[in-house]
């Protein structure tokens, strides 16, 4: 593997860099490491019930100072795309999202029906109106497609299950705007002006980082928190380029590869 394949860095946040509302040892200290090795960086996440400044806001409160152009979330493709097409959105959204997105419309006809995290919107009401507008037509997508999240005090049901729903009963199949969307990864090398094989893509989640990363000619590199335990259990582990126990070991292993 060739050292100077090596120039950027495609971070996931939840479960990589902080976990449970608490910054994960080391790192802080990581990301400054990647810094100062000259390597570009592009902070990714599946979060779909925040802004992007709101993301930025909470990875300050953990010491983690993060541009506006090195994050890139699901909402952020989903703006461009829905202005760029001109949509009339059916959004089952956050009320924070709602707030945010462009082109929604509160009567048919629909072009799109957009999912997202909806823990504070969800009724049977916006689940069904979503089922219907997809069955009239419009087309099914999703911000991202997790399966569950873990918190403080627990896991919880992740946007993926929501869309699922809709997608069973609608027999539609959603385009996934997030992790693991190739274009996602795609863009965020695009925009800091690499080939794909010259990022290494880092998280927790082989269902998401790893075959996403992969998927877009990426190699990756799981942490050992976060999901790791779950999914090793469940036998989804092992796809990755490396294993490390946490972020903290990244700029190690990165150098080692550098050196090759």
């Amino acid at each position: 593997m060739a050292g100077d394949e090596t120039r950027a860095v495609l971070l996931d946040l939840e479960g990589t860099l902080y976990a449970k509302e608490t910054v994960l040892d080391g790192a802080v200290e990581a990301v400054a490491a990647l810094r100062a090795m000259g390597l570009g960086l592009r902070f990714l996440t599946n979060t779909d019930s925040k802004t992007p400044d709101r993301v930025r806001a909470d990875l300050a409160g953990y010491g983690l100072d993060v541009a506006p152009e090195e994050l890139f979330t699901p909402v952020v493709a989903a703006a461009q795309l829905l202005t760029a097409c001109g949509a009339r959105t059916r959004a089952l959204v956050s009320r924070e999202l709602r707030a945010a997105l462009p082109t929604l419309a509160e009567e048919p006809p629909y072009t799109h029906v957009l999912i997202g995290d909806c823990r504070d919107t969800l009724d049977y009401a916006a689940l069904d109106g979503a089922f219907r507008a997809v069955r009239d037509g419009a087309e099914l997508l999703a911000l991202q497609a997790g399966r569950y999240f873990k918190r403080a005090d627990g896991d919880h049901l992740d946007t993926g299950a929501v869309v699922a729903a809709v997608e069973y009963a609608s027999g539609a199949t959603a385009r996934v705007l997030g992790k693991p969307s190739p274009d996602y990864f795609a863009l965020a090398a695009r925009s800091l002006g690499v080939p794909a094989g010259a990022c290494v893509v880092v998280g927790d989640d082989a269902t998401t980082d790893v075959a996403g990363g992969r998927a877009a000619g990426m190699r990756t590199v799981q942490v050992r928190t976060g999901k790791y335990r779950d999914q090793r259990a469940e036998g989804l582990t092992g796809g990755a380029s490396a294993e490390i126990g946490s972020v903290a070991g990244l700029p190690g292993l990165l150098e080692k590869w550098i050196r090759g």
